[in-house]
């Protein structure tokens, strides 16, 4: 592949498949195409070797020893913290980043703490059509708990949202979550537009950015949100950490939202005082070592930059759009928008009348790994009128050779259905 130009250097993304050792394997006889990034990415030797490190020379628990390694672990912890928060150019990383075990759990601790806090009955919250079941499970919770209301923006039939009458959904709305790029239609949102709307009519906007922040540059004061969530995973970190970040002023008057260890100053017979931020959202022993893997992830896509890697991302999609449409012409459906500057990585798609589930079996046996099913989108697949889809989802060890090995294996899907 060609070289594209970094915002420090030149990169060949071709040469970085060597640093994910996963991707030297064969599956079913074929060396494997990875192409479900989306639901996780893999991890390059940079970040297990921190995290084996780690384990091998430093491991105690964080805050609590005076000893050496124990002191150590924690300023390993923290700057791990400080690294993320810096990523997404948190004005405060120490106080404004919170470690959770994934995304899932961030958006469920806002919905129990601000929403707990300042959601009553009658009170309406604002969600998108095309959101991840886990922003929006927690508001129907919380909907159920506290008699809330829920409005929805709609999508048109591109995949992206119609925002004509959003200033009517969001008058006396509470709060507005919204995914900064959709894990289904790859659709980049104008976040900041509608941040702006929402912050006018007086609501606090949470947004998903689970599938965003591994492939694009992120700065939280340029989104214009008050809460951001997202997952190591995706981001070629290790599963089991994620991280919630939110404005100081927000975090400040929240209460905890699980007791134990860590997440207090005093405990007493008559109650307890809560510690302060971010440590009384980390209640328990935290994911150390996943903490170490995402500082070192968060190395790695910096060394490689942001904007090269979107670049990247951007060429490979359109690569592949057309190739499929090309050589499937109307047997293919891909859904979300038509410019690939419009969308992420993701590709999901119908193929004929094949059940998304038999494509990817028959894609595994040409070692094609791609997601199958409604992706915890479900009211997103009943807008757009299909129960599942198959998805293909890119990441910076893609390259053109990834698409092509996509299409012949889909050929011979098409070939096996005839």
């Amino acid at each position: 592949m060609a070289e594209l130009n970094g915002s420090d250097r030149a990169v060949d993304f071709a040469s970085l498949r060597k640093d994910f050792p996963l991707l030297a394997r064969e599956v079913n006889g074929h060396p494997i195409t990875y192409l479900d990034s989306a639901a996780s990415s893999q991890r390059p030797f940079q970040v297990l070797d921190a995290m084996r490190q780690y384990d091998e020379t430093t491991h105690a628990n964080v805050h609590r020893g005076v000893y050496g390694i124990a002191e150590e672990a924690t300023r390993r912890f923290e700057a791990a913290r400080i690294n993320v928060g810096r990523f997404i150019g948190a004005p405060d990383p120490s106080r404004e980043v919170v470690f959770a075990k994934n995304a899932t759990e961030c958006l469920n601790l806002v919905a129990r703490t601000w929403g707990r806090t300042h959601c009553h009955a009658g009170d309406t919250v604002v969600l998108t059509e095309m959101e991840h079941h886990a922003n929006i499970v927690p508001w129907h919770m919380l909907a159920a708990e506290r008699g809330l209301h829920l409005r929805w923006v709609p999508i048109d039939d591109d995949g992206a949202l119609i925002l004509d009458d959003l200033e009517q959904l969001l008058d006396g709305a509470k709060l507005l979550a919204l995914t900064c790029m959709s894990n289904v239609l790859g659709t980049l949102n104008p976040v900041r537009r509608i941040a702006d709307l929402a912050h006018a009519a007086g609501a606090v906007v949470v947004a998903d950015g689970a599938q965003s922040v591994p492939h694009l540059p992120t700065d939280v004061a340029s989104l214009g949100v008050d809460f951001l969530a997202f997952s190591a995973h995706k981001m070629l970190g290790p599963t089991g950490i994620g991280v919630l970040w939110g404005r100081e002023e927000l975090l400040s008057e929240l209460p905890p939202f699980l007791g134990g260890g860590e997440m207090i100053l005093d405990v007493r017979k008559d109650g307890f005082t809560p510690n302060d931020i971010p440590w009384r959202f980390e209640a328990g022993t935290p994911p150390i070592t996943e903490a170490v893997g995402l500082g070192a992830a968060v190395d790695y896509l910096d060394d490689i930059g942001m904007e090269s890697i979107r670049a990247h991302e951007i060429t490979l999609t359109t690569y592949a759009m057309a190739a499929l449409t090309e050589r499937f012409g109307s047997d293919i459906h891909i859904f979300g928008p038509k410019d690939a500057a419009e969308r992420g990585g993701v590709l999901s798609f119908t193929f004929r009348d094949v059940h998304p589930h038999d494509i990817s079996q028959i894609l595994d046996q040409y070692g094609v790994c791609v997601r199958a099913g409604h992706h915890c989108a479900k009211p997103l697949m009943r807008r757009l009128g299909v129960n599942s889809t198959a998805r293909a989802s890119f990441a910076l060890y893609n390259d053109e050779t990834d698409v092509d090995t996509l299409v012949q294996a889909l050929d011979a899907a098409g070939a096996f259905f005839r």
